[in-house]
C-alpha cells in the first residue's frame, strides 16, 4: 500500500500565499508519486487540525512557511503525536528562525557572519543604532518579510511607511556589499551554488517570489576555493543547528569573504524556487525530491 501523506500548507504567517503555491505544487508531485495525499490548509485552530490529521497520516510533508510553521510550533505538535514530518526538528527548527541565535551557533562552528545587534524599535526610530549602511531585520521572519536596507543619505522613515508590527525589538546588522549565495543541502549533501541577481536593490520578498523578480546563475560564476566553500559552510551551518532534510544557506560574497546570513529550514517549493532548482541541476527532479523529503521524514522521540 502506498504511504499516505498528510500535506500542511497556508497557516497564517506573512508566508501564508507562498506556503499555499508550495504546499500544491508538493500534493502534485506526491501525486504524481502514487501516493495517498491529503491536503490541510491549516488556520490558527489546533483542534481542527487534528480533526484533520485523522485518520492519522503516515508522514506529514511540513509545506508552511513562516511563523509556527516553521519556528519549532508545529514541530513541537507533531512529535507530541509521534507523526513524521519533513524537514527539521523542533529545536533546529526554532535556532533557524532566531536570527541573532542562529548567528551565534554559525560564528561558534567558525562561520563568518556580519556584526549586528538587537535593539528595542524605539532606538531604530532615535536615529542610526549603527554605522550606515546596515540592515533591519525581525528576529524571526523568514522570506525577507520586513528586512530594509538604510543605506547613506537614506531620510526615509527606517520601518517604511508601515511602521514595524513584529515585536518590540530589531535586529541591526552591518550590510555586507557584494553577491548573494545560495546552497541548498540535502541530508548528508550539498548540492550547487546559485547566485542570485536582482532588480529590487536586495533578494527582498518580490524578487523571491514574482515572475522575473530575480535571475538565479547556477552554477554561481565565482572562483572554484569560493565555490567549495560555499559548500562546505552550507553543510557545517545546517549540522551546528542540527538540521535534518532539505536546507538552505544565504550567504553575502564581498570578494573576499563569504558571510552566512542564515539558514532557512523549509525552502520555498514554488515555480520560482532555488532547492528544487538546484535538485533538478544535479539530476534530481522535483518529484524525486519530494519523495526523498517524505522517505526521510522522522519525529523527535
Amino acid at each position: 500500500m502506498s504511504k499516505h501523506v498528510a500535506v500542511l500548507m497556508g497557516g497564517w504567517s506573512a508566508e501564508r500565499e507562498v506556503s499555499l503555491v508550495s504546499g500544491a505544487a508538493v500534493t502534485n508531485a506526491l501525486h504524481a508519486k502514487g501516493y495517498e495525499v491529503t491536503s490541510i490548509d491549516v488556520q490558527r485552530d489546533m483542534g481542527a487540525l487534528l480533526t484533520r490529521l485523522y485518520p492519522r497520516p503516515d508522514v506529514v510533508f511540513n509545506a508552511l512557511h513562516g511563523r509556527y510553521g516553521e519556528d519549532g510550533c508545529v514541530q513541537g505538535l507533531l512529535d507530541i503525536l509521534g507523526i513524521p514530518y519533513t524537514h527539521s526538528g523542533l529545536l533546529a527548527s526554532a535556532l533557524a528562525m532566531d536570527k541573532p541565535m542562529s548567528k551565534r551557533l554559525f560564528a561558534a562552528a567558525g562561520i563568518t557572519v556580519a556584526e549586528d545587534k538587537v535593539v528595542h524599535r524605539d532606538a531604530v526610530l532615535r536615529g542610526d543604532a549603527m554605522a550606515r549602511p546596515y540592515v533591519i531585520k525581525p528576529l524571526n521572519e523568514g522570506s525577507s518579510v520586513g528586512v530594509h536596507i538604510v543605506r547613506e543619505g537614506d531620510n526615509a522613515p527606517p520601518f517604511g511607511q508601515g511602521g514595524w508590527p513584529y515585536g518590540d525589538t530589531v535586529m541591526v546588522e552591518r550590510f555586507i556589499p557584494g553577491r548573494e549565495l545560495t546552497v541548498t543541502v540535502m541530508g548528508d549533501r550539498p548540492l550547487a551554488v546559485t547566485e542570485i541577481t536582482t532588480s529590487h536593490g536586495f533578494y527582498d520578498y518580490d524578487a523571491k517570489y514574482e515572475t522575473g523578480g530575480s535571475h538565479h546563475i547556477l552554477p554561481a560564476p565565482v572562483p572554484e576555493p569560493v565555490y567549495q566553500a560555499a559548500l562546505r559552510q552550507a553543510m557545517l551551518g545546517h549540522t551546528a543547528l542540527g538540521c535534518r532534510g532539505v536546507s538552505r544557506a544565504d550567504f553575502r560574497f564581498d570578494g573576499a569573504d563569504l558571510f552566512m546570513l542564515e539558514i532557512n529550514t523549509q525552502p520555498g517549493l514554488t515555480p520560482t524556487s532555488l532547492a528544487p532548482e538546484q535538485a533538478r541541476f544535479v539530476g534530481v527532479s522535483f518529484e524525486d525530491l519530494v519523495a526523498w523529503m517524505v522517505d526521510h521524514a522522522e519525529c523527535d522521540r
